[in-house]
């Protein structure tokens, strides 16, 4: 099937809705997802203003591929514990949101051109439920997880951005988790932010604000700031997700703006429709 006709496919077999924003969310660390802080009580604001969708589909830093792009096709995600030396309390953390079937498999054909492959055997890993408990805490929408391909450049992932865009009028929320700077070599505990974080952060946001998204996916022109900010860009790509799936007539809007523990920007975004 081409892309046209999985175009065409989605549009003919689900409703068509209001455009949905799309949401990026700087996760941080997973204890956000048991603490009152700043970060979890802007989620849950969040959460309160967003539309219902029927669906939400998750690009998260912490399911990486190569070579492919996988798409969750699971009908009851597990939750996915991928983290260590954090207290019992966190472990015993369950999102039981089912998941889209029928859905995840028309993404894998829209998907199609970047090797897209059903999966059954991930679910929501704890850059996707650590934020959708704020967002959703009745776990109540259906959700599920497109992977990041590690192994092709930054404007791969805004390519996949810009396919995925067509689910934002057919009720789906697309949400990005990850960071805009996610260095943890370089972490403060006194919390005082490192310059190239204040630095890189700034640059991101500038570009974003100015549909500047070639800049944002040109590891040329980012030079070796974006070695500083991203050791590893697992972090980086969901945000590039969301900035490929906007389009000029979406506002934006920035929150919790702030660097953590000195190396890692909890920067979040959301664009919607005007």
């Amino acid at each position: 099937m081409t892309t046209i006709q999985s175009l065409q496919s989605l549009r003919d077999r689900f409703e068509k809705t209001d455009k949905m924003p799309l949401v990026f969310l700087g996760h941080g660390s997973p204890m956000n997802a048991i603490e009152d802080s700043s970060y979890s009580r802007a989620w849950t604001e969040l959460g309160a203003q967003l539309p219902r969708p029927k669906a939400i589909l998750v690009v998260s830093a912490h399911w990486m591929t190569r070579g492919t792009t996988l798409v969750d096709v699971s009908a009851l995600p597990r939750t996915i514990h991928d983290f260590y030396g954090f207290p019992d309390e966190l472990f015993a953390q369950q999102y039981p949101a089912k998941g889209a079937p029928e859905l995840a498999k028309e993404v894998t054909t829209l998907l199609a051109s970047h090797h897209a492959e059903e999966d059954d055997t991930w679910g929501l890993d704890h850059g996707a439920w650590t934020v959708l408990k704020y967002l959703y805490p009745n776990a109540d929408v259906p959700v599920f997880q497109v992977s990041i391909d590690m192994s092709k450049d930054l404007s791969y992932q805004l390519e996949i951005g810009q396919l995925l865009s067509e689910l934002r009028d057919r009720g789906v929320l697309i949400l990005g988790s990850g960071n805009v700077v996610h260095n943890l070599r370089a972490l403060r505990f006194n919390g005082r932010p490192q310059d190239f974080a204040i630095e890189f952060d700034q640059i991101f946001a500038d570009r974003l604000v100015y549909r500047d998204f070639a800049t944002l996916a040109d590891r040329q022109k980012l030079g070796s700031l974006l070695t500083m900010a991203h050791p590893s860009v697992d972090h980086y790509l969901p945000a590039l997700t969301i900035a490929g799936a906007a389009n000029d007539g979406d506002d934006l809007t920035f929150m919790t703006d702030s660097i953590d523990l000195g190396s890692v920007s909890m920067r979040s975004f959301v664009f919607h429709a005007r």
